[in-house]
């Protein structure tokens, strides 16, 4: 279970270093650029750990398709650019994928 909780902190890391690369606008700006830094490096590390119980492909299915959709919400709230109907769709599928995977797949870490 601890595998999951490193997993989540994991995402946010990596969603908040991908959130703060459009703010450092080029690495031009120190803070968010630290940001970006610190937030990769803290995702990386909580992925390697996630991966001593977590089979590689399941873990990073998780990382990737949450990943996608709360960083587009971050864009959606923090700057206000609008994904339309057919980016909506893609993500649902990649959400539905996630979902197959840990409800039917055996590979999964349930």
């Amino acid at each position: 279970m601890m595998a999951f909780v490193y997993l989540a902190l994991a995402i946010v890391a990596e969603v908040v270093g991908t959130s703060a690369l459009k703010a450092s606008e080029g690495f031009t700006r120190l803070w968010p650029s630290v940001t970006v830094v610190v937030g990769y490096g803290l995702a990386f590390y909580l992925l390697a750990l996630v991966l001593r119980s977590i089979p590689v492909g399941i873990a990073y299915a998780i990382w990737a398709g949450l990943g996608i959709v709360l960083v587009t919400l971050v864009g959606v709230i923090v700057y206000g650019e609008r994904p339309d109907l057919p980016a909506l769709l893609g993500m649902a599928m990649i959400v539905g994928g996630v979902v197959v995977i840990q409800v039917f797949s055996s590979v999964s870490a349930h």
